[in-house]
């Protein structure tokens, strides 16, 4: 009796195990950790494009420029291998992104009747040439994740390696817009 309760327990315990092996998924790969990582830089930015914002009485939304950087990068997708409208979309959630951080700043400084006491860079000068930096590195991380985007283990992958990138709710929440288009489904034949 005692050998049939090892085997049968040893039988469950090696079920078990197999089942949590296969229940667990596969590692996320190397290239998604340094994607959100410029994600997070780029959305910590928007925290300066909101003080520049705030001092200049400009809106947020600035359709122009948006066209202009979408464009940009459409072109920019041929050097990487990647879909123009991938692209576009990826871009689109970014500005989407930041601008979510951008209106949340400003509500909070409205609410507290002040900015920041912080150095304040040039908006055409400083930040938009870091962002468009940032958006040649991020076309290059998002080609080397690409393949990885229809993996089915793509949105535990994005889950993990998001938690605790974002420094504060507010970034947190624009993170997770702008890494949204990430994973996609697999297109039913």
């Amino acid at each position: 009796m005692r050998n049939v309760a090892n085997f049968l327990l040893g039988s469950l315990l090696a079920l078990s195990a197999a089942y949590a092996q296969a229940a667990a998924p596969a590692a996320a790969p190397a290239s998604l950790k340094p994607l959100l990582a410029t994600l997070n830089e780029r959305l910590s930015i928007g925290d300066l494009v909101a003080l520049t914002k705030w001092d200049s009485g400009k809106p947020i939304q600035d359709s122009p420029r948006e066209a202009q950087v979408i464009a940009n990068a459409r072109t920019l997708a041929a050097e990487h291998q990647l879909d123009a409208d991938d692209v576009a979309q990826l871009i689109a959630a970014q500005m989407e992104a930041n601008k979510l951080v951008q209106y949340g700043l400003l509500a909070q400084w409205q609410a507290a009747g002040a900015a920041p006491d912080t150095p304040r860079p040039d908006l055409g000068k400083q930040i938009r040439p870091r962002l468009d930096e940032l958006q040649k590195r991020l076309l290059q991380q998002y080609a080397a994740f690409a393949p990885y985007r229809q993996d089915p283990n793509c949105p535990a992958w994005l889950a993990n390696v998001r938690n605790g990138l974002a420094a504060d709710a507010l970034h947190n929440m624009a993170l997770i817009r702008a890494s949204g288009e990430l994973c996609i489904r697999a297109k039913a034949l």
